[in-house]
Protein backbone atom coordinates (compact mmCIF):
# COMPACT_ATOMS: atom_id res chain seq x y z
CA UNK A 1 0.00 0.00 0.00
CA UNK A 2 1.44 3.43 -0.93
CA UNK A 3 2.38 5.77 1.91
CA UNK A 4 -0.17 8.53 2.68
CA UNK A 5 0.54 11.74 0.79
CA UNK A 6 1.18 13.63 4.05
CA UNK A 7 3.77 11.07 5.15
CA UNK A 8 5.49 11.23 1.77
CA UNK A 9 5.56 15.02 2.01
CA UNK A 10 7.05 14.97 5.50
CA UNK A 11 9.67 12.45 4.44
CA UNK A 12 10.69 14.92 1.74
CA UNK A 13 11.52 17.39 4.52
CA UNK A 14 13.76 15.03 6.49
CA UNK A 15 17.50 15.32 6.06
CA UNK A 16 17.38 18.60 4.15
CA UNK A 17 17.24 22.33 4.70
CA UNK A 18 13.74 23.76 4.41
CA UNK A 19 12.26 27.23 4.58
CA UNK A 20 9.44 26.87 7.15
CA UNK A 21 7.07 29.45 8.60
CA UNK A 22 6.89 30.21 12.32
CA UNK A 23 3.35 29.51 13.62
CA UNK A 24 3.72 29.54 17.41
CA UNK A 25 6.02 30.69 20.24
CA UNK A 26 6.45 28.66 23.43
CA UNK A 27 8.78 28.78 26.39
CA UNK A 28 10.80 25.86 24.97
CA UNK A 29 11.03 26.98 21.35
CA UNK A 30 9.15 27.74 18.16
CA UNK A 31 6.72 25.62 16.22
CA UNK A 32 7.09 25.69 12.45
CA UNK A 33 4.48 24.82 9.83
CA UNK A 34 5.41 21.51 8.18
CA UNK A 35 3.38 22.36 5.04
CA UNK A 36 0.52 20.02 5.91
CA UNK A 37 -1.55 20.07 9.09
CA UNK A 38 1.32 19.51 11.49
CA UNK A 39 4.06 21.41 13.25
CA UNK A 40 7.77 20.85 13.83
CA UNK A 41 9.54 22.04 16.95
CA UNK A 42 12.60 24.27 16.73
CA UNK A 43 14.06 24.02 20.27
CA UNK A 44 14.77 27.29 22.02
CA UNK A 45 18.57 26.81 21.93
CA UNK A 46 18.45 26.85 18.11
CA UNK A 47 16.26 29.93 17.69
CA UNK A 48 18.39 32.50 15.81
CA UNK A 49 19.10 35.82 17.45
CA UNK A 50 20.41 37.56 14.34
CA UNK A 51 17.27 37.40 12.21
CA UNK A 52 13.47 37.76 12.66
CA UNK A 53 11.63 34.76 14.13
CA UNK A 54 8.16 36.11 14.84
CA UNK A 55 4.94 34.37 13.83
CA UNK A 56 4.74 34.54 10.03
CA UNK A 57 8.50 34.78 9.50
CA UNK A 58 10.26 32.00 7.63
CA UNK A 59 13.41 30.26 8.87
CA UNK A 60 15.87 28.02 7.06
CA UNK A 61 16.14 24.90 9.19
CA UNK A 62 17.42 21.36 8.90
CA UNK A 63 14.80 18.71 9.71
CA UNK A 64 15.65 15.31 11.19
CA UNK A 65 14.44 12.82 13.82
CA UNK A 66 15.45 13.22 17.44
CA UNK A 67 16.37 10.36 19.79
CA UNK A 68 12.65 9.57 20.21
CA UNK A 69 12.11 9.52 16.44
CA UNK A 70 10.13 12.76 16.46
CA UNK A 71 10.51 15.36 13.75
CA UNK A 72 12.65 18.21 14.97
CA UNK A 73 14.27 21.28 13.40
CA UNK A 74 17.65 22.89 13.96
CA UNK A 75 19.53 25.89 12.63
CA UNK A 76 22.81 23.98 13.01
CA UNK A 77 24.39 23.08 9.68
CA UNK A 78 25.26 19.37 9.39
CA UNK A 79 28.22 18.30 7.30
CA UNK A 80 25.99 16.30 4.96
CA UNK A 81 22.38 16.30 3.74
CA UNK A 82 20.30 13.47 2.35
CA UNK A 83 21.50 12.82 -1.19
CA UNK A 84 24.95 14.26 -0.51
CA UNK A 85 28.47 12.95 0.02
CA UNK A 86 30.98 13.91 2.72
CA UNK A 87 33.98 12.66 4.66
CA UNK A 88 32.93 12.05 8.29
CA UNK A 89 34.77 10.90 11.41
CA UNK A 90 33.91 7.68 13.25
CA UNK A 91 33.21 8.54 16.92
CA UNK A 92 31.64 5.32 18.23
CA UNK A 93 31.16 1.69 17.21
CA UNK A 94 28.71 -0.87 18.59
CA UNK A 95 26.89 -3.98 17.42
CA UNK A 96 24.44 -1.92 15.34
CA UNK A 97 27.05 -0.04 13.36
CA UNK A 98 29.37 2.94 13.36
CA UNK A 99 28.35 6.40 14.47
CA UNK A 100 29.69 9.38 12.55
CA UNK A 101 30.12 13.00 13.61
CA UNK A 102 28.05 15.06 11.18
CA UNK A 103 27.72 18.18 13.30
CA UNK A 104 24.44 17.39 15.11
CA UNK A 105 23.89 16.15 18.68
CA UNK A 106 22.61 12.78 17.44
CA UNK A 107 25.38 11.04 15.49
CA UNK A 108 24.76 9.60 12.02
CA UNK A 109 24.52 5.80 11.79
CA UNK A 110 26.61 3.83 9.32
CA UNK A 111 25.28 0.25 9.61
CA UNK A 112 27.88 -2.52 9.55
CA UNK A 113 26.24 -3.81 6.37
CA UNK A 114 27.05 -0.50 4.67
CA UNK A 115 30.77 -0.52 5.51
CA UNK A 116 33.14 -0.92 2.59
CA UNK A 117 36.27 -1.49 4.66
CA UNK A 118 36.96 -2.05 8.38
CA UNK A 119 37.01 1.22 10.31
CA UNK A 120 38.10 2.23 13.79
CA UNK A 121 37.13 5.12 16.05
CA UNK A 122 38.97 8.18 14.80
CA UNK A 123 39.00 7.09 11.14
CA UNK A 124 37.41 9.21 8.43
CA UNK A 125 35.22 7.73 5.71
CA UNK A 126 33.49 9.19 2.66
CA UNK A 127 29.80 8.33 2.85
CA UNK A 128 26.48 9.04 1.17
CA UNK A 129 23.46 9.99 3.28
CA UNK A 130 20.06 8.54 2.40
CA UNK A 131 16.64 8.26 4.01
CA UNK A 132 15.51 4.80 5.07
CA UNK A 133 11.99 4.52 3.67
CA UNK A 134 10.82 2.21 6.46
CA UNK A 135 12.18 3.98 9.56
CA UNK A 136 12.37 7.54 8.17
CA UNK A 137 15.85 7.72 9.69
CA UNK A 138 18.82 9.33 7.98
CA UNK A 139 21.47 6.66 7.41
CA UNK A 140 24.96 6.64 5.88
CA UNK A 141 26.55 4.19 3.49
CA UNK A 142 30.12 3.81 2.30
CA UNK A 143 28.94 1.80 -0.71
CA UNK A 144 28.81 4.74 -3.09
CA UNK A 145 28.47 3.19 -6.55
CA UNK A 146 24.70 2.77 -6.41
CA UNK A 147 24.21 6.47 -5.65
CA UNK A 148 26.31 7.89 -8.49
CA UNK A 149 24.95 8.78 -11.90
CA UNK A 150 25.39 6.09 -14.55
CA UNK A 151 24.16 8.24 -17.42
CA UNK A 152 26.83 9.45 -19.89
CA UNK A 153 28.60 12.53 -18.49
CA UNK A 154 28.27 15.78 -20.44
CA UNK A 155 31.44 17.51 -19.24
CA UNK A 156 33.82 19.17 -21.68
CA UNK A 157 37.64 19.11 -21.48
CA UNK A 158 38.95 21.99 -19.40
CA UNK A 159 35.67 22.48 -17.53
CA UNK A 160 36.09 23.45 -13.87
CA UNK A 161 34.38 21.03 -11.47
CA UNK A 162 34.09 20.41 -7.73
CA UNK A 163 35.74 17.19 -6.53
CA UNK A 164 35.50 15.08 -3.40
CA UNK A 165 38.52 12.78 -3.19
CA UNK A 166 37.41 9.31 -2.05
CA UNK A 167 40.21 6.75 -2.21
CA UNK A 168 43.64 5.98 -3.56
CA UNK A 169 44.10 3.38 -6.30
CA UNK A 170 47.18 2.07 -8.14
CA UNK A 171 46.41 4.59 -10.91
CA UNK A 172 45.85 7.66 -8.74
CA UNK A 173 42.87 8.92 -6.71
CA UNK A 174 39.18 8.28 -7.34
CA UNK A 175 37.03 11.35 -6.84
CA UNK A 176 33.34 12.20 -7.05
CA UNK A 177 32.73 14.86 -9.71
CA UNK A 178 30.03 17.44 -8.91
CA UNK A 179 28.33 14.92 -6.61
CA UNK A 180 27.32 12.88 -9.68
CA UNK A 181 30.05 10.80 -11.35
CA UNK A 182 33.24 8.92 -10.64
CA UNK A 183 36.45 10.42 -12.00
CA UNK A 184 40.15 9.66 -11.66
CA UNK A 185 43.04 11.98 -10.89
CA UNK A 186 45.94 10.14 -12.53
CA UNK A 187 49.23 9.90 -10.67
CA UNK A 188 51.02 12.03 -13.26
CA UNK A 189 48.53 14.84 -12.54
CA UNK A 190 49.43 15.01 -8.84
CA UNK A 191 51.70 17.96 -8.09
CA UNK A 192 50.53 18.57 -4.50
CA UNK A 193 49.48 16.33 -1.59
CA UNK A 194 46.04 14.77 -1.97
CA UNK A 195 44.18 12.61 0.53
CA UNK A 196 40.74 11.01 0.79
CA UNK A 197 38.11 13.40 2.10
CA UNK A 198 39.63 16.52 0.54
CA UNK A 199 37.37 18.81 -1.46
CA UNK A 200 39.22 20.26 -4.41
CA UNK A 201 38.53 22.41 -7.43
CA UNK A 202 39.53 20.32 -10.43
CA UNK A 203 39.24 20.26 -14.21
CA UNK A 204 38.06 17.74 -16.75
CA UNK A 205 41.05 16.35 -18.62
CA UNK A 206 39.07 14.04 -20.88
CA UNK A 207 35.92 11.95 -21.09
CA UNK A 208 36.49 8.57 -22.73
CA UNK A 209 34.07 6.80 -25.03
CA UNK A 210 33.20 4.40 -22.19
CA UNK A 211 32.24 7.36 -19.98
CA UNK A 212 35.32 7.28 -17.74
CA UNK A 213 36.43 10.74 -16.66
CA UNK A 214 40.05 11.84 -16.42
CA UNK A 215 40.72 14.71 -14.02
CA UNK A 216 43.46 17.24 -13.42
CA UNK A 217 44.01 19.70 -10.58
CA UNK A 218 45.22 22.56 -12.77
CA UNK A 219 43.60 24.34 -15.71
CA UNK A 220 44.88 23.66 -19.22
CA UNK A 221 44.77 25.42 -22.56
CA UNK A 222 45.95 28.77 -23.84
CA UNK A 223 43.51 30.79 -21.74
CA UNK A 224 44.78 29.09 -18.58
CA UNK A 225 48.41 29.70 -19.57
CA UNK A 226 47.69 33.37 -20.23
CA UNK A 227 45.94 33.69 -16.85
CA UNK A 228 48.90 32.08 -15.05
CA UNK A 229 51.34 34.41 -16.82
CA UNK A 230 49.31 37.42 -15.68
CA UNK A 231 49.36 36.15 -12.09
CA UNK A 232 53.14 35.68 -12.21
CA UNK A 233 53.62 39.23 -13.50
CA UNK A 234 51.28 40.60 -10.84
CA UNK A 235 53.19 38.74 -8.13
CA UNK A 236 56.48 40.12 -9.47
CA UNK A 237 55.09 43.64 -9.28
CA UNK A 238 53.90 43.05 -5.70
CA UNK A 239 57.37 41.79 -4.67
CA UNK A 240 59.30 44.67 -6.20
CA UNK A 241 60.14 42.94 -9.48
CA UNK A 242 61.88 39.80 -8.14
CA UNK A 243 60.71 36.33 -7.11
CA UNK A 244 63.08 33.73 -5.58
CA UNK A 245 62.04 30.92 -7.92
CA UNK A 246 64.55 28.76 -9.76
CA UNK A 247 65.21 25.16 -10.80
CA UNK A 248 65.71 24.14 -7.16
CA UNK A 249 62.44 25.64 -5.93
CA UNK A 250 60.34 22.82 -4.36
CA UNK A 251 57.20 21.93 -6.37
CA UNK A 252 55.19 22.31 -3.15
CA UNK A 253 56.19 25.98 -2.90
CA UNK A 254 55.03 26.65 -6.46
CA UNK A 255 51.77 24.77 -5.88
CA UNK A 256 51.17 26.76 -2.70
CA UNK A 257 51.53 30.15 -4.38
CA UNK A 258 50.18 29.51 -7.86
CA UNK A 259 48.18 26.26 -7.65
CA UNK A 260 50.02 24.62 -10.56
CA UNK A 261 52.73 22.02 -11.08
CA UNK A 262 56.38 22.98 -11.40
CA UNK A 263 56.35 21.95 -15.06
CA UNK A 264 53.39 24.21 -15.84
CA UNK A 265 55.05 27.09 -13.98
CA UNK A 266 58.30 26.68 -15.93
CA UNK A 267 56.39 26.72 -19.24
CA UNK A 268 54.69 29.94 -18.18
CA UNK A 269 57.90 31.75 -17.24
CA UNK A 270 59.49 30.41 -20.44
CA UNK A 271 56.73 32.14 -22.39
CA UNK A 272 57.24 35.37 -20.47
CA UNK A 273 60.99 35.19 -21.15
CA UNK A 274 60.41 34.79 -24.90
CA UNK A 275 58.18 37.88 -24.81
CA UNK A 276 60.99 39.82 -23.14
CA UNK A 277 58.92 40.45 -20.02
CA UNK A 278 61.18 38.69 -17.51
CA UNK A 279 64.77 37.63 -17.03
CA UNK A 280 65.46 34.13 -15.67
CA UNK A 281 68.41 33.56 -13.32
CA UNK A 282 69.48 30.35 -11.58
CA UNK A 283 67.87 31.34 -8.30
CA UNK A 284 65.25 33.96 -9.25
CA UNK A 285 63.18 35.60 -11.94
CA UNK A 286 63.06 39.35 -12.49
CA UNK A 287 60.88 41.80 -14.33
CA UNK A 288 62.67 43.16 -17.37
CA UNK A 289 63.80 46.76 -16.97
Amino acid sequence: MPAPASKVFKMALIGRFNSLQVVKHTDFGLYLDDGEDGEILLPRRYVPRDRPSEVGDRLDVFVYLDSDDRLIATTLRPKIQVGGFASLKVVQIDRVGLFLDWGLPKDLLLPHSEEKRPLQVGDHCVVHAYLDARTRRIVATARLDRYLDRTPPDYRPGQAVELLVVEQTPLGFKAIVEGRHWGLIHRNELFKPVRPGMRERGYIRDVRADGRIGLTLQPAGQAARDELAERILARLDEEGGTLPFGDKTPPERIAQLFGVSKGTFKKAIGGLYKQGLIVIHDDRIERSR
